[in-house]
């Protein structure tokens, strides 16, 4: 499979929940559900979204296994077609495990991928640039993806400069939290376009002039979500504003560990699928379970009434 090579990874690009259905002789008793997934990344183009990202964090890629992850990622290949984007998640431990699933990706047709440092390793700079310069090499678009409250390496906006120099990067994802580095990126590395990673400063960054977002909450208001997109991005502070304030206290719950959980239940809360996750990811504990409920019906009251108006 193949498709014309797309040089922007910008947009609204929904990193994709993954869901699962009992099955006692599945991984951990859960199976994963693949009509459900193709399902909702039909929905999730269909309300605006430009495209998806199977096999991040929200799809628990981590806890797959082979086969499944490769399916995962055809699955939204097929079913996206030519309608959307689909940016692949080849995170891994090591350059060659990454690498391996960049080319599983290219070969079944992705638009690019999204790649994390070495996990479970906190690499060094050079190691950092070799890792990326690995998956790069495949010759698929290339988001690198920082994240380091839990890799624990910090692409800052000096070692991003040096990234931007290898052929195929063309964005990051910038998970940090701090809107500030929005601009100095752009200082330092001005060929490579910066996404927004963290929902809750979804709207700083696009203001600051971030040129995308690789979103998690969109899996459960994908057409507002693409809308304050479209808002933010054409600089119409107060109406996106509007949007965005109702937002924010479930989109927090993108920056905490129990994310993956929290935006399964908000899914639910709207009449969607969201189901379980397999381990090492638990429960909501019952705290955690009443303030996402809360959080999540203030959204979609608010959202209600904007509707309504």
């Amino acid at each position: 499979m193949s498709k014309n090579r797309i040089e922007s990874l910008g947009g609204v690009i929904v990193a994709t929940a993954l869901p699962y259905y009992a099955d006692a002789s599945a991984p951990a008793g859960l199976a994963v559900d693949y009509d459900k997934f193709a399902e909702h990344c039909r929905w999730l183009v269909d309300n605006g979204c430009r495209g998806v990202g199977p096999n991040g964090s929200l799809g628990e890629y981590s806890s797959l296994t082979g086969d499944e992850r490769r399916r995962v990622a055809r699955t939204a290949i097929e079913t996206v077609g030519d309608d959307g984007v689909v940016v692949v998640g080849v995170h891994g431990p090591g350059s060659h495990q990454a690498r391996h699933w960049a080319e599983l990706a290219a070969e079944d047709g992705a638009d690019g991928v999204l790649c994390l440092p070495p996990t479970m390793y906190r690499a060094n700079r050079g190691e950092v640039l070799a890792h990326f310069e690995a998956v790069a090499s495949v010759g698929l678009p290339v988001m690198v993806y920082n994240n380091p409250i839990d890799t624990k390496v910090d692409l800052t906006p000096d070692l991003l400069a040096e990234i931007a120099q290898i052929d195929n990067v063309v964005a990051v994802k910038e998970f940090s939290g701090d809107v500030r580095r929005v601009l100095e990126i752009k200082e330092k590395a001005p060929g490579i376009e910066v996404v927004a990673g963290a929902d809750d400063v979804t709207l700083e960054a696009l203001l600051m002039g971030a040129t995308g977002w690789f979103a998690g909450f969109p899996n459960v208001f994908p057409a507002e979500s693409a809308k304050l997109y479209e808002l933010a991005t054409a600089g119409k502070l107060d109406e996106a504003r509007a949007l965005y304030e109702p937002l924010v206290a479930a989109f927090r719950w993108d920056s905490r560990t129990e994310f993956v959980q929290a935006i399964k239940l908000g899914m639910e809360q709207v009449g969607r699928y969201g189901g379980p996750c397999r381990p090492p990811r638990g429960p909501l504990t019952d705290e955690h379970r009443a303030q996402v409920t809360a959080d999540m019906a203030r959204a979609i009251s608010a959202l209600e009434q904007r509707r309504a108006a």
